[in-house]
């Protein structure tokens, strides 16, 4: 059996999403935040650390945007083979739930429809959508707002196979340490390891929605994963770059297969403001 949704439905859920990703941050990030504010020693890496919390518990009372980048609007969906959308193209709907969330919830619109005219599109369309066929008949909607503050510094190195486990360490500690306080640290990792150009690139992005309560499932990944934190948190960069033990709250790796002689590599930094929401509908 066929189930039809509405795109209508679509355009709302988007929007409910947008609101509630820019305005409150996820348990998961909470919690790690006041548990890095309680073990900071210094005072001002602790003040700072206090000052976050406090930034993202008024912001949840009050509605009120936990940062002043709402970002750009990435949307993952996984759609069930067995939904047919009536009303209208997905995308359209989608994007149109970018346009009412950014509206209503007073979000800054931060797009430009191109990239070197820079004129802006005013409603924070279009969105980036990743859209994956899965088994069912429902479909999972996530709304990741992405700040540029983090997203300029991220990156992809190219590794081959000879460079190993060490490598992909030394990658993404220069990476980290080359950002510097330019994320607004405490950070969170996302590290894509495998596939080809592009989807190490996603394989990151996608591990920024993971808690940063959950290791990886694959014990060597989950291994990896510590050791990449404590090494990152090692730098000294500390909250907002004011030194102190907290430079990145988690890391996250996500892996895939890849050709014989390549091994990519994709950093995709989070702020302590790694904002994303999900529903299912």
């Amino acid at each position: 059996m066929v189930r039809e949704i509405d795109a209508g439905i679509i355009t709302e859920t988007v929007a409910e999403l947008c609101i509630k990703a820019n305005m409150s941050l996820p348990q998961d990030i909470v919690g790690r935040i006041e548990k890095a504010a309680d073990s900071e020693i210094l005072s001002l890496p602790k003040a700072v650390m206090e000052d976050i919390k406090e930034n993202a518990r008024i912001a949840k009372e009050r509605d009120l945007p936990v940062c002043q980048d709402t970002g750009m609007a990435v949307v993952f969906a996984e759609i069930g083979q067995d939904v047919h959308i009536v009303g209208g193209p997905f995308e359209d709907a989608v994007n149109e739930g970018v346009r009412i969330g950014y509206e209503k919830g007073y979000l800054r619109k931060s797009v430009v429809g191109d990239p070197l005219n820079r004129i802006n599109t005013g409603d924070n369309t279009p969105a980036i959508i990743h859209a994956k066929i899965v088994d069912g008949d429902k479909i999972k909607i996530t709304v990741a707002p992405k700040g540029f503050g983090s997203e300029n510094m991220s990156s992809i190195r190219m590794l081959t196979p000879v460079d190993s486990r060490q490598g992909v360490i030394d990658a993404v500690l220069e990476i980290v340490k080359n950002a510097g306080s330019n994320p607004c640290p405490p950070m969170v990792i996302g590290v894509g390891v495998g596939g080809d150009f592009e989807q190490s690139a996603l394989l990151a992005k996608k591990a920024l929605l993971r808690s940063i309560d959950e290791r990886n499932e694959n014990e060597f990944y989950a291994e990896l994963e510590e050791e990449l934190l404590e090494k990152i948190n090692s730098l000294g960069i500390g909250p907002q770059g004011f030194g102190g033990k907290t430079t990145a709250l988690a890391v996250n790796i996500e892996k895939a297969p890849t050709h014989i002689a390549g091994l990519p590599v994709a950093v995709n930094i989070g702020c302590y403001v790694t904002r994303h929401a999900s529903s299912e509908i």
